[in-house]
């Protein structure tokens, strides 16, 4: 056997023996961050600016309903890329 080969061989059981990964939290990460940046279109499509609205009994439809689209996103996003391959 050559170094070639030998060095092939040790890379393999190396790679063999590493534990596969079955968490998303890569996935996760970037889920979040396009439901923040859908959020944060949304409340300016609303003429509001994220971060600055509280949900008191003045606050526009529209920002509300925002919060109701960023939570379900990120409920969505924790179900599911959580546990999604990463590569």
């Amino acid at each position: 056997m050559n170094v070639k080969s030998s060095a092939l061989a040790a890379v393999l059981v190396i790679a063999a023996a590493v534990p596969a990964t079955t968490a998303g939290p890569i996935a996760y990460g970037i889920c979040q961050t396009g439901c923040n940046a859908v959020a944060v279109a949304c409340y300016a499509g609303a003429g509001a600016v994220m971060g600055t609205v509280t949900a008191g009994v003045g606050t526009p439809v529209a920002v509300l309903a925002c919060n109701v689209a960023l939570g379900q996103c990120s409920a969505a996003c924790a179900t599911v890329a959580l546990f999604a391959p990463t590569p």
